[in-house]
């Protein structure tokens, strides 16, 4: 393996990386337990990560947690933001790359996929 492609590849970890910790205005967190990852939670993560990326957004986090009670909604993803958390069910790529492009970027959760809004205080 060459020297430059050791650098590419650092450089796509240390992205990776960034995108999963530090400060953010956004925090998307994916249900990966057991039940999430036999729905698909695996291939939601990616394209989060994937279409987080892509658009540049380096002021969102994307993570991951355990069960979260919902079999039946899994993949679930969780979008934290400073005055609420969304909470959307079944969730595969196409509906994390929505999710990403209009409740991230734009601010207009996609409704027909929401299970739960939860207020937060501040």
């Amino acid at each position: 393996m060459k020297l430059e492609e050791l650098r590419k590849i650092r450089e796509r970890a240390e992205a990776e990386l960034r995108l999963r910790g530090g400060t953010s205005r956004v925090k998307i967190v994916v249900g990966m337990g057991t039940s999430g990852i036999a729905a698909g939670a695996r291939q939601t993560l990616r394209a989060l990560l994937d279409e987080v990326a892509r658009r540049g957004l380096k002021d969102v986090i994307v993570t991951q947690t355990g069960e979260k009670g919902l079999a039946a909604q899994e993949p679930i993803v969780e979008i934290h933001e400073p005055t609420r958390a969304t909470i959307y069910g079944e969730v595969d790529e196409a509906a994390a790359r929505r999710i990403v492009a209009e409740h991230v970027v734009n601010g207009r959760p996609v409704t027909e996929r929401v299970v739960e809004v939860r207020e937060v205080k501040g």
